[in-house]
This record gives structure tokens, sequence and C-alpha cells, in this order.
């Protein structure tokens, strides 16, 4: 078996989870996060973009069912004993084969969570699911249940988090290496995803922006590649992972001579990292560490450059995305506690006069100072 955490912690989880499901009184949990299957017991796919579904029972019950190529994927990556198949067939409905495999394990009458907000569960399949167990169990929203005890992460989820934070690293200088002029913003990421590729990590969950010119100014992945002028601008977020946990970096490079202004929106980003780095502490809360970065950015004058929010929980992640809740944004009254792993980005892209400035780092929160989880400075990156 490929298994990545030992049985104990995957029990210490499970049992977690068992104490919710108590609380809420709820008789199990219909899992469609392919993270929380990961988490829970270790199922490792891609296969999520089809119908599966892990019911975990208030007993501890594991029960998987998936199609028949995930079959032995499950039996090799986990810890689920009970896996069920589901055909692929013209008009094949997996949700009535789910709750026939589960009728026994759900009371009538009783209380089910149910993790709407994933991937795996577009709205189509939702509503095949909710006239299958209509008029058995009531089905509630259960998106976040799992999430939320993920978001604190165990001294072995930790290890990997830093290794990620280390290969992140090695990614950033290597594309930064042939971020050149006359070079395409493909260049720094062919490197990057070699990079990461050679250290023995993973395809991070989500695509990398890069981004030259006016394209700096982008905070999504783009397709159509540019080339790099003699004076320009490059903006590079990406993340190094490894056992899926996600360590995430962003950068602006300037080729050639910064301006003025490119120097004070640099000097600007760092001030407000370091006011959110000095408040990044057990007991402040998400809303608290965005007022601290927009403290420092309205005073400066950049208001209107940057984002409305500033950085997000990361962790075990698969595609499409590597954030995690929750956000930093303006008055989220989530709490910032020790184990936590929060990506802080202070993005400046100001339309009016075509400027990008970005500078993001990754932290644990630990009882004390947040330990970084890079070693690059936060001098500004100039190229020639």
């Amino acid at each position: 078996m490929s298994l990545h955490f030992s049985p104990s912690e995957f029990q210490n989880r499970q049992g977690r989870l068992r104490a919710k499901l108590k609380e809420f009184n709820w008789s199990g949990l219909l899992i469609f996060k392919q993270e929380s299957m990961y988490w829970l017991a270790g199922y490792d796919t891609a296969g999520y973009s089809q119908f599966q579904c892990l019911w975990f029972g208030q007993d501890g019950r594991l029960l998987l069912l998936t199609r028949s190529s995930d079959v032995r994927q499950a039996r090799s990556t986990s810890v689920i004993d009970d896996v069920r198949l589901w055909v692929d067939a013209y008009q094949a409905n997996p949700a009535a084969t789910l709750r026939d495999a589960l009728v026994e394990h759900m009371p009538a009458g009783s209380r089910v969570g149910v993790e709407y907000a994933s991937a795996t569960l577009n709205a189509q399949r939702g509503k095949l699911m909710e006239a299958a167990f209509e008029g058995h169990v009531a089905l509630e929203d259960a998106s976040d249940l799992v999430s939320s005890l993920r978001v604190i992460k165990s001294p072995a989820e930790l290890e990997f988090v830093r290794t990620a934070g280390r290969i992140a690293d090695q990614a950033w200088k290597d594309g930064l290496a042939v971020c050149r002029s006359g070079n395409s913003e493909s260049d720094i990421l062919a490197e990057m995803y070699a990079s990461i590729a050679r250290a023995g990590g993973d395809p991070a969950a989500g695509r990398f922006v890069c981004g030259a010119s006016q394209n700096a100014l982008l905070c999504r992945y783009f397709t159509g590649k540019g080339t790099i002028a003699p004076t320009d601008q490059v903006t590079i977020e990406f993340a190094g992972a490894f056992r899926h946990y996600h360590a995430a970096l962003m950068r602006t490079v300037v080729v050639g001579k910064p301006s003025s202004t490119q120097i004070r929106m640099h000097d600007a980003n760092v001030d407000a990292l370091a006011a959110c780095r000095e408040i990044l502490r057990p007991g402040t809360t998400f809303g608290e560490l965005f007022a601290a970065h927009a403290n420092v950015l309205d005073d400066r004058g950049f208001r209107r450059a940057r984002l409305n929010a500033c950085g997000y929980s990361l962790g075990a992640a698969y595609p499409p995305t590597w954030m995690e809740w929750p956000m930093s944004y303006a008055d989220n009254p989530v709490i910032v506690e020790p184990g936590m792993v929060i990506f802080l980005h202070m993005i400046q892209m100001d339309s009016d006069a075509g400027l990008a400035m970005t500078l993001g780092e990754t932290f644990v929160v630990t009882d004390g100072a947040p330990e970084r989880l890079s070693d690059l400075d936060h001098n500004l990156p100039i190229v020639d």
C-alpha cells in the first residue's frame, strides 16, 4: 500500500471526524472532495472528475463508491476496505447505486452531512443524489466540516509542507535564471515545472501564473505566451507541492532599471507583509490580517491597486485549485490557530499605470512567531 501517513494518524483523524458527526447528530457524511478522502483515508486519485463518494459513518465505517478505473487505485493507496463499483453505462445513475449500498447504514429519517461544495458533486450530480435519497434521509450541507479539521496540520503534515517550501525555493531560483529579455514566459515555466519534478514534487493543484508586460497584471493562468522585453515586468505565482501539500510563492521581477514608482510599490508590499507577519499569531482573525495589509497599502497611496483579499490557507489539494478555506478578507472572523499553513500575498495591479508589483510567501502558525517556509529575501528581483 502507498500510504504516506501511519495508521495511527488516520485513526486520529477519523476519531476527530466521528466526534463532529456526533456533535451535529449526523449518522454519517457523504464525502465528495478528493482532499477530504486523501486526508481521511489516504485515497489518492484524479478520478474525482467523475462521480465517486466516500461514506464515513458515525460508527467509523468507510465505504467508497467509485468506477472500475479507480478500484485498484483505492485499494493501493488507502485504508478503505469496502470499495464498491458503479458501472459506466448509458443513463447510469451512480447516486441510486450509492443509496442502495448505504441504505442499511442510514436509518430512515436520520440526518446526513454532504460535501456539496466540491468539484465532483456538480449541480447535475447533486440533483441525482438528492432525488435518490429523497424521502429516506435528510441531507444537510457539511461542505466545510472536514476542511475545518484539515486546516490544523499534524507534525507529519508539516514535514511535507516544509519539503514543499524547499522545493518552491529551488524552483524560483531555476525560473529566475531564465527570466531574461528575449526569453518567453514559457521558458520560465518550463524550468520551474522541471525543477519541481526533479525534486520529487507533485504537480501543483493550480496552474502557475507567469506573465510579462501587461500580462503581469493578470492573477490567473492564461494561454498564449509572450516574449520578455528589454524593459519589462514579470509576475510569477506558483507553489511547490509534495505529497499534495503546497507552499506558495509570488514575486514580480523587474527587467531593466526599475522606476521610482515600482520601487515604492515594492517597498509598500514589503512593509505590508511585515505588518501581517507581525500579527500572524494565535488569536488574530483572518480579517485582521487583511486589515494590516490594507492599512499599509492604502496609507502609501495604493488603494486602487490592491486586491480585496491577501491570503488563504494551504494544505493537501487537488486541481482545480490549491486555495483552501479560510481566506483573508475584510472582517473574516475565523481565528488563526497553531498548525495552520497560510499563504500571504501582497498584490498590486495598477491598470491605469500598467504596473504590477507582488510579494507573497507561506508561513506555519506557531505559538510564537510564524515559521517561514522560504529562505528567499524580500529584495526587489531585478534582472538585466
